[in-house]
């Protein structure tokens, strides 16, 4: 237990018999769930940790081979959930890992039993007949400018992701989180990220699913959201009043509120 625990930087809280592990978007770390996962601790055994490259994770567990797509990350948080004997368990994805949530549950049937997507999209560029935010030149060039200067892309794009303008103490959270991950892997996994596309897996997901979706947000608009709940056979979806893409961190009693009648 002690090679994956160490690796990711897992912490295990609560006292219930249900487990509910939580997983971070790009750029972030466990911290992000500080004000959501305690909600949960007296009914549930909560679980955060890091992705490899972020946080305390263990940097020497980088594998660039490995993390090359999305399934990477997902082998995991099935072996998180293998260490610690998961079954049943909730898993919360925010942004990317939402995704990865998804490849994880194909990957160990029984070890969840329900998911929470918070801010998820399955494809961040255009296609025809889908929209994701993005044009294939806009991806381009922020990968661009994120390989070439990561400090000054990470002050420019933390407070945009963030929103919440009125609130600059959150943009500038993000932003140090951005800042303090590994460069070389925040470059690699920004590409993983950016340039996926997980529309098909969602079809194979027969979980019951709750979708997450802010009101306003400009990585995983609107449309990207009710495009999830649509392919996603079993679930629903709820449009928080929260802004930005983050409302783990800046509506964390909404995404508690609108979470606790599904879990």
């Amino acid at each position: 237990m002690a090679g994956t625990i160490k690796r990711n930087n897992v912490r295990v809280r609560g006292a219930g018999h249900r487990t509910m592990i939580f997983a971070h978007g790009f750029g972030c770390d466990q911290n992000m769930w500080r004000f959501v996962a305690p909600a949960f601790e007296k009914d549930f055994m909560t679980v955060v940790f890091d992705h490899v490259g972020a946080g305390g994770s263990d940097l020497s567990a980088y594998d660039s081979a490995k993390y090359s797509t999305l399934s990477g990350y997902a082998k995991d948080v099935v072996e998180i959930g293998t260490e610690l004997g998961l079954k049943d368990s909730v898993f919360v994805g925010h942004s990317v890992s939402s995704m990865i949530g998804v490849m994880a549950a194909r990957q160990a049937p029984g070890m969840f039993g329900k998911l929470v997507l918070i801010g998820p999209s399955p494809r961040y560029i255009d296609d025809d007949g889908y929209v994701g935010g993005f044009s294939a030149q806009q991806i381009e060039e922020l990968l661009r400018f994120l390989d070439s200067n990561h400090m000054g892309w990470s002050m420019q794009m933390a407070p945009m992701i963030m929103g919440n303008p009125d609130r600059p103490e959150l943009g500038q959270e993000l932003t140090n989180s951005f800042c303090s991950t590994d460069p070389e892997i925040a470059k690699a996994f920004a590409r993983v990220t950016f340039t996926s596309d997980n529309r098909e897996d969602l079809a194979e997901v027969s979980l019951p699913t709750l979708v997450l979706q802010c009101s306003e947000d400009i990585i995983a608009p609107p449309e990207v959201g009710e495009f999830v709940a649509r392919n996603i056979p079993n679930s629903r979806m709820i449009v928080l009043d929260a802004t930005g893409h983050c409302p783990n961190l800046s509506a964390p009693e909404e995404v508690v509120a609108a979470m606790r009648p599904f879990v």
